[in-house]
């Protein structure tokens, strides 16, 4: 992004903590950076106070009835910000001709389509939400490189990773010996896992050094969040399972490596605060302010690191394995895995099922869920109504 020519951003999932990080780092910038638009599901009165602040063109809500409530107030007020509704609006703020970055932080199934839409207008897509490269893979690839989309990752670690390796993607398998994840290991990383049965949500939405919304903070806790990473290494960097290891690091200032052929390790550290590589993002491939405290190597007292193979981990967190498996199995299963996941937290949340049951869900949604590789979005949405059907059914079974 040339300093001298402003950018016009798109922020999908405006009202969670990477919407509010994201709109944080623009407001830094805005000689460089403007808010074009902004999205969320049902938060109304947050949404409200954000088009007064950044006065964008056009806000979205995801269903009418919230729309118009939003409509209504913004008129209200005497602001001109534009009012959607549902996956069209959605659709609309993705691939706008006007809109030069969308940032897609809508979390869950639901970012899929408007991230699909942005990369077929071949935006500049920084991707916070995981499931465009879980669920979509090949799909969403097509997508990227049909519409010749500029795709840059947001996860901590995907961005390590990307800043680590080398600038030319036509010299990664060559030079590259593998990849490592680092994870902080979630609240639970010394827990005894028979004491998992007790956990409640409140427990498990406790993350030590990262500030989530609930369900990434369960998922960090079972550590499926690392188990999504891995997948969407494979997607994003195009390196095969056996070139990625995950390791944990309780500090979480060590982001993620890059191992190479000559035995190097090429590392990205930093305070734990997602705006550094949401700044990257925007800034790509300069850098810019990103209002993160600076890391004081002189205060700090110590950086760990575990395998995830030894401390009890394989059994503390049987989530994580399920990925290699996951991987292996025919294009799809990544689908499944995600759905099943969505269906068992979301039942944990409620207290339906345990949290030790989540592993359950998605190891047997896995078993039992049967399908053809999905070639198009809409094979892929099938899919996840199918896989989601069969976890559903399951949470029943474990709740009776």
């Amino acid at each position: 992004m040339e300093n001298n020519t402003k950018k016009w951003v798109t922020v999908l999932g405006a009202t969670g903590s990477i919407g509010s990080s994201t709109l944080d780092v623009i407001a830094r910038h805005p000689d460089r950076l403007g808010v074009f638009a902004i999205s969320a599901a049902t938060q109304v009165d947050k949404m409200l106070e954000l088009c007064r602040q950044h006065q964008p063109r056009y806000a979205a809500m995801a269903s009418a009835p919230h729309a118009d409530k939003l409509r209504e107030q913004c008129q209200a007020h005497g602001l001109r910000t534009e009012v959607l509704a549902a996956e069209a609006g959605l659709l609309t703020l993705a691939s706008h001709p006007d809109v030069d970055v969308v940032m897609a932080a809508i979390v869950g199934a639901a970012g899929l389509a408007p991230c699909l839409a942005a990369a077929q207008a071949g935006k500049r897509l920084l991707l916070a939400n995981k499931e465009a490269l879980v669920m979509g893979g090949q799909v969403f690839l097509q997508a990227v490189e049909q519409g010749k989309a500029t795709l840059l990752p947001i996860d901590s670690e995907h961005s390590a990773i990307f800043q680590s390796l080398p600038h030319d993607p036509a010299t990664w398998q060559e030079r590259v010996e593998k990849i490592i994840l680092t994870a902080s290991g979630g609240p639970f990383r010394t827990l005894d896992p028979q004491q998992f049965k007790n956990v409640t949500p409140e427990q498990a939405c406790a993350h030590p050094n990262w500030s989530m919304g609930r369900k990434i903070s369960v998922d960090s806790a079972t550590m499926v969040n690392k188990a999504l990473e891995v997948i969407e290494a494979h997607y994003l960097f195009g390196m095969a399972p056996e070139k990625m290891d995950v390791v944990i690091h309780p500090q979480s200032i060590v982001h993620s490596m890059v191992q190479y052929r000559d035995a190097s390790i090429v590392a990205q550290l930093g305070l734990p605060d997602m705006r550094v590589p949401i700044a990257y993002g925007l800034s790509w491939p300069h850098r810019m302010e990103s209002g993160a405290a600076r890391l004081d190597f002189s205060n700090m007292v110590q950086m760990t690191f575990e395998s995830v193979q030894h401390h009890g981990h394989p059994e503390r967190f049987p989530c994580l394995s399920l990925v290699w498996q996951v991987l292996a199995a025919p294009q799809g299963s990544t689908v499944v895995f995600n759905a099943a996941n969505e269906v068992a937290v979301a039942a944990f949340l409620e207290r339906r099922i345990r949290f030790d049951q989540i592993y359950t869900i998605n190891a047997e949604t896995l078993q039992q869920t049967s399908f053809q590789p999905p070639a198009t979005l809409q094979d892929l949405l099938a899919l996840d109504a199918q896989a989601r059907s069969v976890a559903a059914s399951l949470v029943q079974k474990v709740q009776a």
